[in-house]
């Protein structure tokens, strides 16, 4: 009886727990802030191609894939904080991409700080993560409300 409460509860509130990488907010937000880059990065000059628009659309699809390899070394909680670490990383070496194309004036300043600030935020959801590491790797219920990530 105590259980179906909860799961009511639960239901009632609009909470889940989170059972895939897709789930989580950060790799959510992650993975549609690379799509931005991605179609931003189209309007890049053709002499661009194999340097920074082959590197900041790698770096962006990288913090995402980063997360999601996370999800699955969980069990291990170093793995796990390694490849939030690595996730993060590639989330500061977007951010510097995207410094240098706004220099090179293939961004305006609002797309430049817009993405910036994405990239501050994602990077912000991960260290959170790293710091409650114990949390995502006991293997109990996840949830997204006390998380939020």
């Amino acid at each position: 009886m105590g259980l179906n409460i909860c799961l009511n509860l639960k239901k009632y509130l609009g909470m889940s727990t989170i059972k895939f990488h897709q789930d989580l907010k950060v790799y959510q937000q992650s993975f549609e802030t690379a799509q931005l880059i991605y179609e931003l990065s189209k309007s890049f000059p053709k002499e661009e191609l194999y340097s920074l628009t082959d590197q900041i659309r790698r770096s962006s699809r990288s913090v995402t894939a980063n997360i999601s390899e996370a999800w699955g070394k969980r069990k291990y909680e170093k793995s796990f904080i390694a490849k939030l670490t690595d996730s993060e990383g590639e989330a500061r070496e977007t951010q510097t991409w995207l410094q240098f194309a706004f220099a090179c004036h293939y961004m305006n300043e609002e797309q430049y700080n817009n993405l910036h600030n994405k990239y501050n935020q994602i990077i912000g959801m991960l260290v959170k993560m790293m710091s409650q590491s114990e949390k995502w790797c006991s293997f109990s219920s996840v949830n997204k409300e006390d998380n939020n990530l």
